[in-house]
């Protein structure tokens, strides 16, 4: 469906120019025929087109146009209207469905129909969402998911303002501005206490902003990455291995412990899973009996001769 706006028509009425033939003795001295036919025009009507003259017979042959309701020419005693290089009478210029009279009026099409503007909106325009009445061509209107409101009815639910081309917040069927949305729904984060309109963070059911949630000690985001915590204190990964991990007894880097990963602990000494081997063989001694030389641990061949 085309969505026309209210608009005065695009009439052009052609001027066909009727002239009585001059007077008897006056301007024609000679012979003053039609240019097609060559019959005498004297006491005929005529019509010049291009500084020719023409009888009425010839001209509505050649040049009348069809009118697009009844069918028949235009002839030269009517006036010819036009619209979008399509012709009609006069009395033929009327509403598709109540047949009153477009001339000098809007008018909007559909389906190269003419209608006037009130036939267009009952069959084509919007209904409002919250009034229910018909959107007229040419009026501003609020459209969001499907519908369509009067610039007037498209108000908040809660102070009742029109909304306008200001952002919005739909909810349960409402539509709220963005300050009485976030007084009457929006959580607060607990670190600025500010309302969270989008997104957000939950950790100890507590809501946060993801710009608020952050690593205790390097005050990096920590929304979408890994993080651990302690003390109620969150922490990357990073920075918790760094501040509390206990550091294997091999290699020294810490051992988290995080995310499932498995380590070896004995006599107060810990050891990553891939660092728990023999210190003279380097066989791996992980779910195996061991010895112990000093700092050192020994598969039982190694350490058969101490």
């Amino acid at each position: 469906m085309q969505d026309c706006k209210v608009r005065r028509s695009a009439l052009v009425v052609l001027d066909k120019g009727y002239r009585p033939s001059p007077p008897d003795g006056k301007e024609m001295a000679e012979r003053y025929d039609c240019h097609y036919c060559k019959e005498s025009l004297f006491g005929k009507k005529y019509v010049l087109r291009e500084e020719n003259p023409y009888c009425t017979k010839c001209y509505e042959s050649l040049y009348s146009n069809s009118c697009e309701d009844c069918k028949k020419p235009i002839g030269c005693n009517s006036r010819d209207l036009s619209y979008k290089d399509r012709h009609w009478h006069e009395d033929c210029f009327h509403c598709f469905k109540c047949n009153r009279s477009l001339m000098d009026k809007p008018f909007s099409t559909k389906d190269e129909q003419l209608l006037c503007t009130e036939c267009y909106s009952n069959e084509y325009s919007s209904k409002c969402h919250d009034c229910k009445k018909t959107i007229m061509p040419g009026s501003r209107k609020m459209e969001h998911k499907g519908n369509s409101w009067h610039e007037t009815c498209f108000t908040c639910q809660r102070c009742q303002q029109p909304i306008g081309t200001k952002s919005f917040i739909p909810k349960e069927s409402h539509n709220y501005c963005v300050p009485c949305y976030e007084k009457q729904f929006a959580m607060q984060c607990v670190q600025c206490k500010k309302p969270i309109t989008t997104g957000g963070v939950t950790y100890r059911e507590q809501p946060w902003h993801k710009d608020c949630f952050l690593c205790t000690g390097c005050k990096q985001q920590l929304s979408g990455q890994r993080f651990t915590s302690r003390d109620d204190f969150a922490y990357c990964l990073n920075c918790f291995c760094s501040l509390y991990a206990k550091k294997c007894a091999s290699c020294t880097a810490p051992i988290s412990g995080l995310g499932g990963s498995k380590y070896i602990s004995f006599e107060e000494r810990q050891w990553h899973n891939d660092c728990f081997n023999c210190k003279k063989c380097s066989v791996s001694l992980v779910g195996r009996g061991f010895l112990t030389e000093r700092d050192n641990i020994l598969c039982p061949e190694c350490g058969k001769d101490i």
